[in-house]
């Protein structure tokens, strides 16, 4: 598996390669405390600021899509290098942006270096580690990258605070070049060149179409997907259901974001101690039938008026159980796959971003002054995920071929 035949030091890949997959939301939350002194400083309105998060997030989505098939022809490591760097000089030009629309073109740009290394974290994990490995490797890279999601705002709050909006992004060009020296130095190249894979852009369309004839990708993608969404749709509606309506303090909802975000991270450990007793599939249907029955729940005590203290347990619990869910979908869809690891990671990052998006698209339309259309999504996303997962049959699927 390991192209160069020479062992490698597993700790240490896990490590590089959970920083690498930490990029994207660290990229996030960092910035979205100073949405406020950004659109002072660039004398704009905070909706226009909010621009500058949409334009990372299809950057995230269509960059996976062009690193895929580059990491298959060129190997991980260029690629990733090359991704590096162009988010490194858009982090520097953030610094010095004089106004909101070169902002929102430079966030972009920094999205499609930042998705290289959530396409090679994840390509370089199917071609180190063995099948009944990947989904315990990705529970250990969720306990590095899930720090992220906790520690974020508060560094960013205290940026803002203490040096102003603009040394946020001084931050994020350290840690770029920090991760950048780290790749170069210490990640091996798991997977050499191989000038078989066309970069004819018809070529690399078919290859992502014959993703979509692979019937293990398409359910555990789906599956994947829809996690993504139930996060997203948390992420997206709890500042307005637990602050506005529920009356907690910012402090407060800063300790209730990061003991949820710590829910999610747990269950991934639990996960790999599971899976010596379960297989991913086992764990991935279990988990999904009772993310659903918590989703239920919160939607039941919403309607019978509960105190808001039951709902937010029930939200706590069904983000646990999501925990599972991560690690085992992306081992699952990227089973099947030796050769064309990179594609397979990129349309599956993409279906996530997807999904997530239209979560969160979805909570805004929703919105009617409640915390209901939070919980409906969070069941109806639940329920898609546990349908998908149960239309595929546990016998070996004829069409799932090792390619």
């Amino acid at each position: 598996m390991h192209s160069s035949n020479q062992p490698f030091n597993k700790n240490r890949i896990i490590v590089i390669l959970g920083i690498l997959m930490a990029i994207g939301p660290f990229s996030v939350d960092t910035y979205l405390p100073g949405f406020p002194e950004i659109a002072q400083g660039l004398r704009t309105d905070i909706s226009l600021v909010g621009l500058s998060l949409t334009s990372y997030f299809i950057g995230i989505a269509l960059g996976q899509l062009v690193y895929g098939p580059l990491s298959d022809r060129f190997g991980r490591r260029k690629p990733l290098i090359a991704g590096l760097l162009i988010y490194l000089v858009a982090s520097i030009g953030c610094v010095f942006v004089p106004n909101v629309y070169w902002l929102i073109g430079l966030r972009f740009l920094m999205a499609l270096g930042a998705c290289s290394g959530m396409v090679a974290s994840r390509a370089v994990v199917r071609d180190l580690f063995p099948v009944h490995e990947i989904a315990k490797v990705f529970s250990m890279l969720t306990l590095v990258m899930g720090i992220a999601p906790i520690i974020a705002p508060t560094i960013g709050g205290l940026i803002v605070t203490f040096f102003g909006w603009r040394y946020i992004f001084v931050l994020l060009t350290l840690i770029a070049a920090f991760i950048l020296f780290t790749v170069y130095r210490y990640l091996p190249e798991s997977k050499g060149k191989d000038h078989s894979v066309s970069l004819h852009p018809v070529k690399i369309l078919e290859g992502y179409l014959l993703l979509f004839k692979n019937k293990t990708f398409l359910v555990f993608a789906i599956a994947s997907g829809c996690a993504s969404a139930s996060l997203f749709s948390y992420i997206s509606a709890s500042p307005f259901v637990y602050m506005n309506l529920f009356g907690i303090s910012e402090s407060m909802f800063g300790w209730i974001y990061g003991l949820n975000a710590f829910a999610l991270i747990s269950a991934s450990q639990f996960n790999r101690f599971w899976l010596d007793k379960k297989s991913s599939r086992q764990i991935t249907v279990i988990t999904l039938s009772l993310q659903l029955l918590s989703a239920v729940f919160v939607v039941i005590s919403l309607t019978a008026g509960l105190f808001y203290v039951v709902i937010m347990i029930f939200v706590f619990i069904y983000l646990f159980w999501l925990g599972f869910l991560n690690p085992n979908t992306n081992a699952l869809a990227l089973e099947p796959f030796s050769q064309n690891a990179g594609i397979a990671s990129a349309m599956l990052g993409s279906f996530q971003m997807v999904f997530g998006a239209t979560a969160s698209a979805l909570v805004s339309i929703l919105y009617n002054g409640t915390a209901m259309p939070m919980a409906v999504l969070m069941v109806a996303f639940s329920f898609v995920g546990l349908a998908a997962v149960l239309t595929y049959k546990y016998a070996i699927d004829k069409t799932a071929k090792v390619v």
